[in-house]
């Protein structure tokens, strides 16, 4: 990866970092891979709990077995279009779905606070969406390197902000 592909955006009077992926098949195949657990470790994390409840447990496992688990806020969701939530660490995250052709485009977010690193965070996630992608199409997760994203890609999500 060479070029970043997110933007900032004002949703709600907030910023947020927006980052678009596009998958080949029907929203509800990439809903479940980004919803259901199983399908979820095999690029990011798990989760365990009852989502029914409005509350799960994540688990980042992408970063290795030992992670705590974080308390998740699932604040909306409408399968296979939408969903959004709090992390207890205080990251609004979100995508939507969009289904068109054959096509699914992801659109995935997350609201950011003056103190938020984005030279960290937008990195971040197209490593994880990039994992995603690979996950979707079969291909091995792990063969996406994060030397490739970071810091490869922190200065130029500096000046996205910068420029804002």
């Amino acid at each position: 990866m060479t070029a970043i592909s997110g933007s900032l955006r004002k949703i709600d009077d907030a910023p947020h970092l927006v980052l678009t992926r596009r998958f080949a098949g029907p929203a509800a195949d990439v809903w479940l891979d980004l919803t259901d657990s199983d399908r979820l470790e095999r690029w990011i994390g798990r989760w365990e709990g009852d989502p029914a409840s409005g509350s799960i447990v994540f688990f980042m496992t992408a970063e290795g077995e030992a992670v705590p688990g974080e308390a998740y806020t699932i604040l909306d969701c409408d399968p296979p279009r939408r969903f959004a939530g709090d992390t207890a660490s205080g990251w609004r995250l979100w995508f939507e779905l969009a289904e068109s052709g054959g096509e699914t485009t992801l659109t995935f977010g997350q609201r950011l606070s003056p103190t938020d690193d984005i030279g960290s965070i937008g990195p971040g996630w197209e490593y994880y969406l990039d994992r995603l992608v690979a996950a979707q199409a079969g291909v091995d997760p792990g063969s996406i390197e994060w030397d490739h994203y970071y810091p490869v890609l922190q200065g130029e999500y500096e000046r996205l902000v910068a420029a804002d």
